[in-house]
């Protein structure tokens, strides 16, 4: 399956640049978090993809997300491993298309995308670098079963929440950082006081992480 996506090239070109894969949420697409493009580091590929799957009337979604009789939600996880593999096979095509060096890709996403790159990163951490989780959560039944016998030392993560977010609350997001310093990695987390979006204090926080762990 080819992937939509918009592509900002940087602005300082070196041999191989690094790579920022931005993901979005659900009923979003790829112009959305493209509106950060401008304000991200000069040297980096900035790629904004759109996910796979048509909403009515527009939008698109990573996996469906349904709704039982009590009115519980609950998310299509067959869906969501197949988005984990297509976002892991466009990063390989994102690598044969352009200059970009491997050991330097990380992903940005929002909502579903931030729950699709947690997956995407302990699931391959070979592929990934660091992760920039924005208003999602860690769903540990997406991620493949062996990965903790994988290295995963390299991995690094910025987690943030809004702390009145009316769609995935704050509980759900301060899990992550327990289970990530569990297996020994480096989270920064962060909450701001805002519902389910991006504060412009938590876009500039995420920026300075990105720019201040450089590989």
């Amino acid at each position: 399956m080819n992937l939509t996506y918009l592509v900002r090239e940087p602005k300082i070109k070196q041999e191989k640049n690094p790579l920022l894969l931005l993901l979005h949420g659900y009923g979003s697409n790829e112009e959305d978090l493209f509106s950060f493009a401008s304000e991200l580091p000069d040297e980096y590929y900035v790629v904004s993809v759109r996910a796979p799957y048509d909403l009515q009337p527009y939008g698109h979604a990573w996996y469906a997300i349904h709704f039982d009789a009590d009115e519980n939600k609950f998310s299509d996880d067959v869906q969501a491993i197949e988005s984990r593999e297509l976002i892991i096979q466009f990063i390989d095509k994102l690598i044969a298309k352009y200059p970009i060096d491997e050991t330097q890709v990380s992903l940005i996403g929002f909502s579903q995308g931030a729950i699709l790159s947690y997956a995407a990163a302990l699931s391959y951490p070979e592929k990934i670098a660091r992760v920039v989780a924005l208003s999602g959560y860690l769903n540990e039944k997406i991620i493949t079963e062996d990965f903790k016998s994988k290295d995963l030392s390299n991995l690094k993560f910025f987690v943030s929440h809004g702390t009145v977010d009316q769609v995935i609350p704050v509980d759900w997001a301060r899990k992550a950082e327990p289970f990530l310093q569990n297996l020994g990695l480096e989270v920064m987390y962060k909450e701001y006081p805002i519902g389910h979006g991006v504060a412009p204090q938590n876009f500039y926080d995420f920026k300075n992480w990105l720019e201040n762990n450089n590989l």
